[in-house]
């Protein structure tokens, strides 16, 4: 088998082939968690048998207690299609691990998630078709816009610094690991999202390596807003200046109810790429992933998104499995991606 290329070498790659083709992201890792079931004594395995606080439900310790089970549900959506698998690393900042007592794990979690991430990614590449590892930082439980206590507005349960110091922590376990990008996904805050792009930022000026970086918000609702109350325009607006390879939305809004904020986002992003990932549909607690939408439901509203021109990367999340994402690849690989206008991110590309 021949060497993997170098971490910059692949990441190069990806701007050609989001011209060429739409890309495919993975689905959700906790729905497929979900479908094992684990109990207590799974997610603590012999490490943490001890520990004094309940770990059922922190997937993110399953990379140190069930990494077997998280590389085969990475396996499952490469088989499936997907060109970029995210790592399981969604709540790994110190600052949502503290609630679990285990804050001082973040760094190695991260660590070991991007490594897990990299050797499947590794075993499904091909010199055709190179497979990418993105570096997810999600939110953390803790907002920096908005006040935790409805009787005082101005209160703040976490500071800026306190969020870039986590989200770099977070970032150095997924560049050491091995990650090709990173993505700053599920933005319900964008002084949350502010604070991990800085650190991005701060981290690779260190480090003299500059990797793509993908920015994806959660509007919440039929309001069309982010919980902390911008538009999509908006919202394009305030993270524009990161220069993103990529902008997009996930989460909270399955694709029927996506559409016209995924328009918007695809009209007045023009000089980035659009990427777009929703959940699969409305929760349904009857149903075996937990929501309403099957693959080839999910499948056909996306390949709409394809049709009308919004796309250059699609996936799932919530609900989501590896039958969404193969159905997703199929029905899309038949249209051409989103076209762009004066691109601002050229680094890769140029260097």
């Amino acid at each position: 088998m021949p060497a993997r290329p170098p971490r910059y070498t692949r990441a190069a790659a990806l701007p050609d082939l989001l011209r060429t083709r739409i890309v495919i992201i993975d689905g959700a890792m906790g729905t497929m968690i979900q479908r094992h079931r684990l109990t207590e004594a799974d997610f603590r395995g012999p490490r943490f048998a001890d520990h004094g606080k309940d770990l059922k439900g922190n997937n993110d310790l399953l990379v140190l207690t069930r990494p077997d089970l998280v590389e085969a549900i990475h396996d499952a959506y490469l088989a499936a299609g997907a060109d970029l698998i995210e790592t399981n690393t969604f709540g790994a900042t110190s600052i949502a691990q503290d609630d679990y007592g285990l804050g001082h794990l973040a760094r190695e979690m991260n660590l070991e998630a991007a490594r897990i991430a990299r050797a499947a990614a590794d075993r499904h590449a091909t010199p055709d078709r190179p497979r990418w590892v993105a570096g997810a930082l999600g939110p953390t439980p803790r907002t920096a816009s908005i006040s935790p206590d409805v009787n005082d507005a101005g209160a703040r349960n976490v500071s800026f610094d306190q969020l870039r110091d986590a989200y770099r922590e977070q970032a150095e376990g997924l560049l050491d690991g091995g990650c090709d990008l990173f993505l700053v996904e599920t933005i319900f805050d964008t002084l949350n999202a502010k604070a991990a792009i800085f650190a991005l930022d701060e981290l690779m000026e260190d480090r003299g390596e500059r990797l793509p970086v993908i920015i994806s918000g959660t509007v919440t609702d039929a309001s069309g807003r982010i919980l902390s109350g911008q538009t999509v325009e908006a919202f394009w607006h305030s993270v524009r200046h990161a220069r993103p390879l990529a902008v997009g939305l996930n989460c909270a809004l399955g694709a029927a109810l996506m559409r016209p904020y995924i328009e918007e986002l695809a009209r007045v992003a023009g000089d980035t790429f659009v990427s777009c990932y929703p959940n699969a549909g409305l929760p349904n607690p009857m149903s075996e992933t937990g929501f309403d939408e099957t693959p080839p439901v999910t499948g056909a509203l996306m390949e709409e998104f394809a049709k009308s021109g919004f796309l250059n990367i699609a996936g799932g999340c919530c609900g989501t499995t590896p039958e969404h994402i193969a159905e997703i690849a199929r029905r899309v690989s038949a249209y051409r991606p989103r076209g762009m206008h004066d691109p601002l991110f050229t680094a890769l590309e140029t260097a």
